[in-house]
């Protein structure tokens, strides 16, 4: 269909825009300039020599040096490759340790994708498989927990296409803010209030997070018995999932620690370990327990005596009590031996700081595969033989096994505002497949589209960005076949 007078069709995606000049299209990531179609934001490069790479502009006073292999031109701002039958908007050649490489790079409109949070926290966020949702709509749910870490699963296909319109612009906003690293609200239907934001604390119910669990209860105790051993009679760790006792733990026995008597509620699982002392909450590891003194169903009279002491303590260290029986087996609260408060710190000390981590989730399929070869399922091949690597922003992403080409890859490492949207709802994010220029011939890639990467960046609007030293350089040649 041809534009109106005065505007361009764009067909970097299915919305097609009709653009008139000087304005962009509904994504602002393109816009009509002077009659022609171009993406409004620059392609970024990353060099691991920055200093010698000059800023890139449409202008003729930068003459190409881009230092051999020391630049990678990265999905962000490159332009995408709709429609399916397009090659992919930067296929370029570099020469690295000797080997000439190629690197197909391009913006994929996603609409099968999702991320993953991992939340460090012991707080109860809500019931596994509850809604998660964001102003109002449903835009995901909570998975499983795993060692100290709450799972959320956010956006995908159903949330982006198969509800209300408005359900699919509210995921979108969601996960394009998620993707840059922008903090998000959530709320957990029967759960908590969060806010979340890549690579920072969780905020649970307007409580910042501080620290990770240094285990659950029983592994607490098993870390550090022998440091309690002569300083108490008995160690209550209380934990959601499993509260040690560590008179009764294997560790309390092999250090020859005689019974207390002390039996807590809860359901026993092996000596020394139980579930569900209390429900999930908020309170000392992770359960609703204000008073710790609740989880003890009894003493023994004919175990228990005066003067045991007993120390109450969280998988943290946050929440600990010490207490002393009185004659009629009475805990009473008293104040906690320098010994034994310096085994809590040390609780407090080997807890990692607790962060949200916010992975994305991707099938790479349709116009990306097209971009890269006409037979899409020599690069998928090539992918699982490790000839090709893949990368999302220039950040290591890793492949699925099984059929397809699914990534995932921590945000954290990828540059600032490397996600865009498309209003049909989709995401839109870098992808770039790195490979040497045999292998790239053999998966029947569009060959004669390769041009040396400076020439490619030469007649494009780019800026260089010093290279994270924390993820491997992409253009490192992989094995030979």
């Amino acid at each position: 269909m041809s534009a109106g007078a005065g505007k361009i069709e764009c067909n970097a995606c299915p919305v097609l825009c009709q653009i008139t000049e000087g304005r962009a299209g509904a994504c602002d990531r393109y816009a009509n300039v002077e009659g022609r179609l171009v993406r409004v934001d620059p392609v970024v490069l990353m060099s691991r020599q920055p200093e010698k790479v000059p800023f890139a502009s449409r202008e003729d006073d930068w003459d190409g040096d881009l230092v051999g292999g020391e630049v990678f031109v990265t999905g962000v701002g490159a332009g995408t490759t709709y429609p399916d039958y397009k090659p992919a908007p930067f296929i370029v050649s570099s020469r690295q340790d000797g080997v000439d490489m190629v690197t197909v790079v391009t913006e994929g409109i996603f609409s099968y994708c999702s991320f993953r949070i991992k939340i460090d926290t012991d707080r109860y966020l809500g019931p596994e498989c509850a809604t998660v949702r964001h102003r109002g709509e449903a835009v995901g749910h909570v998975t499983t927990i795993e060692y100290g870490s709450q799972f959320l699963s956010l956006g995908g296909v159903h949330h982006l296409t198969g509800g209300s319109k408005k359900e699919g612009r509210v995921t979108c906003d969601l996960m394009m803010a998620l993707g840059n690293k922008e903090a998000v609200e959530l709320e957990v239907e029967g759960g908590a209030k969060l806010v979340v934001q890549a690579g920072r604390p969780p905020i649970v119910d307007g409580v910042e997070e501080r620290r990770m669990r240094v285990g659950c209860g029983s592994a607490t105790i098993g870390i550090f018995a022998k440091q309690w051993l002569g300083h108490v009679d008995e160690v209550v760790v209380v934990d959601d999932h499993i509260t040690g006792v560590l008179t009764e733990h294997q560790a309390g026995k092999c250090l020859d620690m005689p019974p207390s008597g002390l039996r807590v509620r809860g359901r026993k699982s092996t000596p020394g370990r139980y579930f569900q002392v209390a429900n999930p909450g908020t309170g000392w590891g992770g359960t609703d327990v204000t008073d710790p003194l609740t989880i003890v169903e009894s003493f023994d009279p004919k175990v228990s005596r005066p003067g045991m002491r007993l120390l109450f303590v969280s998988t943290t260290g946050d929440h600990h009590a010490w207490y002393v029986l009185d004659d009629a087996l009475v805990p009473r609260p008293a104040p906690m031996p320098a010994e034994v408060m310096k085994v809590v710190e040390r609780i407090g000390e080997n807890c990692e700081p607790s962060v949200a981590t916010v992975l994305f989730v991707a099938g790479a399929g349709g116009s990306l595969r097209a971009g890269v070869t006409e037979n899409p399922v020599l690069l998928t091949r090539s992918i699982k033989d490790l000839l090709t690597r893949v990368t999302v922003g220039g950040a290591p992403a890793y492949v699925w096994p099984g059929g397809g080409i699914t990534v995932m890859v921590d945000v954290a490492r990828m540059p600032d505002r490397s996600f865009g949207w498309v209003p049909t709802p989709a995401i839109v994010a870098p992808i770039e497949f790195t490979m040497r220029a045999d292998d790239y011939a053999r998966l029947g890639g569009h060959v004669d589209r390769v041009v040396p990467v400076a020439d490619a960046i030469a007649r494009a609007q780019a800026k260089v960005l010093a290279w994270d030293a924390g993820n491997p350089w992409p253009i490192e040649p992989a094995a030979a076949r």
